[in-house]
């Protein structure tokens, strides 16, 4: 520029804006925070009249810790939800909540007591269930904060919890309704037991991890053999053939008698309650000799077993038997097995008339293979469902059931040999919960010569999820709701049964992924009865009467009476469940009616599951923020919940609504490391949502959520997430861009659609496209879809496309029809990016908005996405700009290999000949200002054939660029290079900016 030539800078509009590209969100996040609850804008949301609700149920986290960065996913995408629905026109409530009964929280409580040496026994147990009740509630502020901080919108001054004296009242009397619609019963059935938290477990409470086991091979003595009769017809009966039979028979007898049927067990605590040996009908058994032994080996020549011929070589060899070192005698027919008679091993270690001396039962049953073991499998029906089953159907309980295991996971004081041993320490010692119970009965074993072999075994193993130890199966007095009885009346139109219900209602509910239903279905089909009582002290207890001297089933064993039921409904309101505890509680609940002498009062509690299950009772079904029919819209929680939450709140729905509290469920995977591997405080690899929100903020955090696929398993790290600010710093310019150049726009210069310039129709048709995807992606809960195409339209087709070629207009254009139609399409685009955007980034939106709207009442989360036209659309004109854009990319990459060669500095320097075979695509390109589009000076287009040394794209085929210098002087205003500038009345601009000037 010359000295005479003005500097033309304060004439171009450029944008204008104080929105900072360093975003600061660790620092201004909580800002926002405030101000949200200053204006009420949950409150505000409410008040919108003529909106059809949407309710998302919350899942509820136990109140006992800090959150993890599976919480903080959880609540993300329910908060996505929520606040998507919101911003599409509906009602969207969200009513936070907690579960505050039961083991997590009692546990907690009595580590305190240990600590000081208390003994929560010796402690009033309503005395504990306050402490239990304060620690909830600490925690319950604690995560609040915690939860509010992620941006998470919701009734938080309202949360539920179910300890809340109605929702204790609620569960109370939802379990009351089984009690009333003959479902409830109580049995004594092995069930998942926790020696070291001394309480029965849920299947959803057990994970499963490796656990190294000893393994046994043991030997029962065939003790009596009846063989079957042989029938002889009347001409085979001859004399020599008698003989022949009775040689047989007398061969046969000789054989198994005193042989041993041998059984594999991983758990040898189990021997002593050994009731009987089942095998397996289809499978073919053996007779097995030993020949010769080697050093220390069990067995002894002349040994005899009987084995599964699948499985013999392998139970020799674990006998340390070599092949040639036994013989295999003869076959053992199932009729033979049949006849027989076993003695347990510690049969006569007492010396007569002892705890094992009675003969074991011998049978056959269903669930006996020959893929390991024996062939045979023990059986303690005390400690193994399918025993118990077996014996229950053939109405030999009695017979079977034995109670030598305690709560605290030891044997009974007076079992011989083994009364006070454990089956697990109540403490681990490194690493290890194995007690002395295993180790005694092996070695007892071993002195009266039962074992064949011992070894170990790693295998999966059911552990508590709260104390880490493992779990035995245990036959303990619980109550149960029983799913294969008809509930009441049985007349409902999803089924008769709880179980016909929740397989009815699955498929009349939206899964969402569709695995979903497969999964929970199967899980449905086999469940057991439900077990609905704890052996603790903090909860809801269960609210029923039983006879006095009656058995569970006597008629009359249970106290039905509505009156009873209403006063301890009353009492809950009131009171809360403590009430059940209090000195005078029988006599108060029973009434006049009632001789308090003739019933005993319950004091189990019930499953926590059942609490979280019947939160569809008193949250959707009680509350004014609730819904009309107790249904909601959906549920989301981690695929574990197929087993937890959606499981139990289906079973306690059905079995009480006869329908599912859910219309759709949604589930999320877990969150795993960088390599892909669960996190562990051991291993260092943990990621706490707090220190992210302390690095980066808490929309980054929102930010990885929305780019996951929820559905699978998710990974986070610090590359992960470094990687996730550098696209929110993408989206944060394109953000800037917008709001600096609209700075002076005005609603008068707004221009009609269709006034407007084909590039600015183009961004519109994209903008309905765009506006469908969104909108269709947040109801199907396809975030990550949603999210990825509006990310893609704002930093590839706006940032890289449009506002690359709209910038010269916009900036020196001045008052033209061109400059005000690309600023109303970027007030349009403003208007949907943030509202788009809103549910992901909560708090950058929000910083968008204000910078454009500032006012104490301004919110973007007060806004719906806009409506967007369908005239909007235009399906040709998009065809024909995806040939001016392929075009555009071939001139672009031509000219960047000029830039990179240093011919040119910028493309406003070039003015490229570009052949296009195509007529079609050649006229598309002559109809619009394709320099403008390339940013170049100016641009010759031809159907001339492109030169050999022209460039080209192998993607886009007929088309060449063949590089040459813009001609003429460069513009002291635009910077384009043209061979008017200089000519015009204002000194070294071209002819369009000289107009601009004035």
């Amino acid at each position: 520029m010359s000295a005479e030539t003005p500097d033309y800078k304060d004439t171009l509009n450029l944008p204008k804006t104080d929105f900072p590209m360093r975003a600061g969100l660790p620092k201004r996040e909580p800002e926002w925070l405030d101000r949200w609850a200053r204006i009420g804008v949950y409150d505000r949301l409410r008040e919108k009249e003529g909106r059809t609700p949407f309710t998302l149920h919350d899942g509820p986290p136990y109140a006992n810790g800090h959150l993890h960065i599976g919480h903080a996913l959880n609540k993300i995408l329910k908060d996505m939800i929520v606040r998507s629905r919101q911003m599409m026109g509906h009602d969207a409530r969200y009513i936070p909540g907690w579960d505050c009964h039961g083991l997590p929280i009692e546990w907690k409580i009595e580590e305190q007591y240990r600590a000081k040496g208390l003994d929560k026994d010796k402690v009033d147990v309503v005395d504990f269930r306050q402490e239990c009740r304060k620690f909830a509630e600490g925690w319950v502020d604690i995560q609040r904060e915690e939860f509010q901080r992620l941006g998470i919108t919701g009734n938080w001054a309202e949360p539920y919890l179910t300890m809340n004296f109605h929702a204790e009242r609620v569960i109370a009397e939802e379990f009351m309704k089984f009690l009333m619609n003959g479902t409830l019963y109580q049995g004594s059935k092995p069930v998942m037991w926790s020696p070291v938290e001394e309480t029965a477990l849920a299947e959803a409470e057990v994970e499963y991890h490796d656990k190294e086991s000893p393994t046994i091979w043991v030997k029962f003595r065939v003790a009596e053999f009846e063989l079957p009769d042989i029938v002889l017809s009347d001409e085979e009966a001859t004399d020599e053939s008698r003989e022949a039979v009775a040689a047989a028979e007398e061969k046969v007898s000789a054989d198994l008698t005193g042989a041993h049927v041998v059984i594999w067990t991983t758990t040898p605590w189990t021997i002593p309650s050994n009731k009987a040996v089942v095998y397996g009908e289809e499978i073919a058994y053996g007779l097995y000799e030993v020949t010769g032994t080697p050093e220390e080996c069990w067995a002894e020549v002349g040994d005899r077993f009987i084995l599964a011929d699948n499985l013999a070589a392998e139970v020799m060899g674990r006998a340390r038997l070599e092949e040639g070192q036994y013989r295999r005698l003869r076959d053992v027919r199932h009729s033979q097995l049949a006849g027989m008679r076993l003695s347990h091993p510690l049969a006569g270690a007492e010396g007569g008339d002892g705890e094992w001396d009675d003969l074991r039962d011998f049978r056959a049953a269903e669930f006996v293979t020959d893929t390991e073991g024996t062939g045979f499998v023990h059986c303690a029906p005390s400690h193994g469902m399918e025993e118990y089953e077996l014996y229950r159907d053939l109405g030999m309980l009695e017979q079977v059931i034995t109670y030598n295991v305690m709560d605290d996971g030891s044997f009974r004081a007076d079992l011989p040999f083994f009364g006070g041993k454990r089956i697990l320490r109540a403490k681990a010692k490194n690493g290890s919960w194995e007690g002395d119970a295993n180790a005694a009965v092996i070695a007892k074993l071993t002195e009266v010569g039962g074992l064949l072999a011992r070894g170990r075994i790693k295998h999966s193993y059911p552990h508590s999820w709260r104390s880490k130890a493992p779990v035995i199966y245990r036959n303990t007095p619980q109550w149960f709701a029983a799913i294969d009885k008809p509930v009441g009346d049985g007349q409902d139109e999803n089924g008769t049964t709880i179980r016909e219900r929740a397989l009815t209602c699955i498929d009349k509910v939206e899964w969402t992924p569709k695995s979903g239903r497969n999964r929970l279905h199967s899980m449905m089909e086999a469940r057991p009865d439900w077990v609905l009582s704890r052996q603790r002290a903090w909860g809801v207890p269960l609210t029923c009467f039983v006879k006095k001297g009656a058995l569970p089933t006597d008629p009359g064993f249970l106290l039905r009476d509505e009156a009873v039921n209403a006063r301890i409904a009353e009492a809950f309101e009131a009171e809360g469940a403590d009430a059940w505890y209090l000195e005078g509680a029988k006599e108060r609940f029973l009434g006049a009616d009632h001789d308090p002498a003739e019933w005993e009062q319950v004091f189990d509690i019930l499953d926590v599951w059942f609490d979280s299950g019947s939160t569809h009772a008193f949250v959707l079904r009680d509350r004014a923020d609730g819904t009309e029919d107790g249904i909601a819209d959906v549920y989301l929680e981690g695929t574990d919940q197929h087993r937890g939450w959606f499981h139990s709140s289906l079973l306690q729905s059905v079995g009480t609504t006869g329908h599912a509290p859910y219309r759709a469920v949604v589930t999320h995977g877990f969150t795993l490391d960088e390599k892909g591997n669960k996190m562990s405080k051991s291993l260092g690899n943990t990621i706490l949502p707090e220190e992210v929100v302390e690095q980066y903020g808490a929309d980054i955090l929102r930010l990885w959520v929305a780019q996951a696929d929820f559905t699978a398993d998710q990974r986070i790290g610090p590359e992960i997430l470094k990687g996730v600010a550098d696209g929110y710093r993408r989206l944060r310019n394109t953000m800037r861009f917008l709001l600096g150049s609209l700075s002076d726009f005005r609603e008068e210069d707004r221009v009609a659609p269709e006034d407007m310039p084909e590039l600015e129709r183009w961004v519109l048709h994209r903008l309905a496209e765009l506006d469908e995807r969104v909108r269709t992606g947040y109801e199907s809960y396809d975030f990550q879809g949603a999210f990825q195409a509006v990310f893609n339209f704002a930093t590839i087709e706006l940032s890289a496309f449009y506002f690359d070629i709209r910038k010269d207009a916009l900036y020196c254009d001045g008052e033209t029809l061109r400059a005000k139609s690309a600023r109303t399409v970027l007030d349009l685009l403003f208007h949907r990016l943030t509202t788009w955007l809103a549910p992901i980034l909560v708090f950058t939106m929000e910083e968008v908005w204000l910078e454009r709207f500032p006012g104490e009442d301004s919110s973007v989360h007060l806004t719906d996405m806009p409506e967007t036209p369908a005239s909007w659309r235009d399906p040709a004109l998009a065809e024909k700009w995806a040939q001016v854009r392929a075009a555009r990319r071939v001139v672009t990459a031509a000219l960047e290999v000029q830039r990179t060669d240093k011919v040119i500095g910028a493309s406003l320097e070039a003015a490229p000949v570009v052949h296009v075979e195509d007529a079609a695509m050649r006229e598309a390109l002559q109809s619009v200002a394709f320099e403008d589009v390339c940013i170049t000076s100016d641009i010759t287009l031809t159907g001339d054939p492109a030169p050999a040394e022209a460039y080209r794209l192998p993607e886009v085929p007929g088309v060449g660029v063949v590089f040459e210098k813009a001609d003429g002087e460069k513009c002291q205003r635009c910077w384009k290079i043209l061979p008017d500038v200089g000519t015009h009345r204002h000194p070294g601009v071209c002819g369009r900016c000289d107009e601009a000037l004035g």
